[in-house]
């Protein structure tokens, strides 16, 4: 797989076998093109939760009221939605919107109310939320375990941004977590474990379901 525009796409050999140049490759679950686009990495997984549905289709009849399908929804399906999703983050409207139905799906039992108000009646994030409180979480981890850095302006763990003009970069984990991270205050990035953090970014993020 070659990547970047100007990529010469150079060939490459072993054991005297040219190697074959692919446009797409999946690793660990996650489907990865060479334009680093995930549209068939949402539409892959949305796929197979439909599967997963059809597949239970008599075992989720038998379950009654919206609280035990909530309960099954986050067990059960929302991991899929979630996994490895600081590498597949969508940017794309029609991708956000598709792995959304998911979760839309899953809450039609609270009758006569719009998605955005159900999720906040049964106390759920809208998914493009969630990945950013994950991206947020797993800076925080980075920041606190790894890295030193050195600021001038904000809070004492301010992150440099580097400008970037295609996509590739500008939507990469790295680079799309920077303004979120530096925005958050002094008392949010210094918090002493992860859970106090996950607990000030909700906050932080909640406003956004309603």
């Amino acid at each position: 797989m070659h990547l970047g525009y100007n990529n010469p796409k150079a060939d490459y050999v072993m054991d005297g076998s040219v190697l074959q140049c692919v446009s797409e490759e999946k690793d660990l679950g996650v489907i990865v093109s060479d334009d680093f686009k995930w549209e068939k990495q949402c539409c892959e997984a949305v796929k197979r939760l439909i599967d997963y549905y059809n597949d239970k289709k008599k075992f989720y009849r038998q379950i009654t009221g919206y609280i035990n399908s909530l309960v099954l929804y986050k067990g059960l399906v929302r991991p899929h939605l979630e996994y490895c999703c600081s590498v597949w983050n969508p940017h794309f409207r029609k991708d956000i919107e598709l792995i959304e139905g998911v979760q839309r799906r899953a809450t039609k039992l609270v009758k006569d109310v719009e998605h955005l108000h159900r999720l906040e009646h049964v106390g759920l994030m809208c998914l493009h939320t969630r990945r950013t409180r994950s991206d947020l979480i797993d800076t925080y981890k980075i920041i606190n375990g790894i890295y030193n850095v050195k600021t001038e302006r904000g809070h004492s763990k301010k992150l440099f941004k580097r400008r970037s003009r295609l996509d590739i970069r500008k939507f990469a984990f790295s680079n799309r977590i920077v303004d979120r991270w530096n925005s958050l205050s002094e008392c949010c990035v210094t918090c002493n474990s992860i859970n106090c953090f996950k607990s000030h970014i909700s906050i932080k993020l909640e406003p956004e379901t309603t």
